[in-house]
């Protein structure tokens, strides 16, 4: 990290051959109300997206779903042509009916589609990071899972993704295509995913909390989260995403926001260093 940022995080390697800070961003709030459609302030969001360069952030997580369709052409309208270290991923596997509606599908055609939209929006030859973004009750995980095998096969995306899965699809997926990521709702106030984690830790897989900020009651007046952050001066998102970057060496956050200031905010996050014993009060 460069400026706010720190080096100290560490980076993580996906798949081998590529290598990402600890701190990513994601970009699904920079579009309008209930994900959907252009923000209110196109240029502020196109604003955001190069401050996360300028602060030496590598990773910038969206979606096909995200506007739909808004959230990677903002990317590449505000950043192509592209550092070279910086890595895009991407997910497909939801359409949108409308503000605030997702539904999921898993169909490989429809997977397929979603990957060549993506490529041209963002318009890159090949997708480092694309992520099933979530298992489709209606159609088998495996045949989704194949086909994202299939087009890595055929050179369209680098490395496969999962997004919100159990340990069962993760080592189901395993089996039929190297996985370096897994992204799943993750915070203080949502630990159900201890045992994916527990998985990828093991596996030397990525795990990216998505919706990472979450204090929920922890935050009020007077509790450990609001004592921490008073004893550190800093807020408590902050300690929240210090938090996450104490529990795993796999751990890889992805806050997000439509502000520079908050972006600043959360980079500097990275030079917070909690105790164990903090560490431990707050994961009790």
């Amino acid at each position: 990290m460069t400026e706010n940022g720190s080096e100290g995080i560490g980076t993580l390697q996906l798949g081998g051959d590529l290598t990402v800070g600890r701190l990513g961003f994601g970009a699904m709030r920079l579009c309008g109300p209930g994900v959907w459609g252009e923000p209110e302030d196109p240029r502020a969001a196109e604003a955001v997206l190069r401050r996360v360069v300028e602060l030496g952030i590598n990773l910038i997580d969206t979606a096909d779903a995200y506007g739909p369709e808004v959230s990677e052409r903002q990317i590449s309208s505000a950043l192509h042509p592209y550092p070279d270290d910086l890595v895009i991923a991407t997910k497909g596997g939801y359409v949108r009916p409308g503000p605030g509606r997702w539904k999921a599908d898993g169909r490989p055609q429809h997977l397929r589609e979603a990957c060549e939209g993506s490529l041209r929006r963002l318009k890159l030859d090949r997708i480092d990071l694309y992520q099933f973004h979530r298992p489709d009750p209606r159609v088998a995980f495996e045949d989704s899972v194949w086909a994202l095998s299939e087009l890595r096969e055929e050179g369209k995306i680098r490395h496969v993704g999962l997004s919100n899965v159990g340990v069962r699809e993760l080592v189901i997926a395993l089996d039929i295509v190297p996985i370096v990521s897994v992204q799943n709702r993750y915070n203080l106030t949502d630990r159900s995913s201890e045992a994916v984690i527990e998985a990828c830790e093991r596996e030397g897989i990525a795990f990216i909390p998505w919706y990472p900020l979450a204090t929920g009651r922890l935050a009020r007046p007077g509790g450990a989260l609001d004592e921490i952050s008073t004893r550190h001066g800093a807020t408590p998102a902050q300690v929240a995403l210090a938090w996450l970057l104490a529990k795993s060496p796999v751990m890889l956050p992805i806050p997000g926001t439509s502000s520079v200031e908050h972006l600043e905010e959360n980079v500097a996050a990275a030079d917070l260093r909690l105790t164990e014993e903090e560490v431990a009060t707050l994961s009790g």
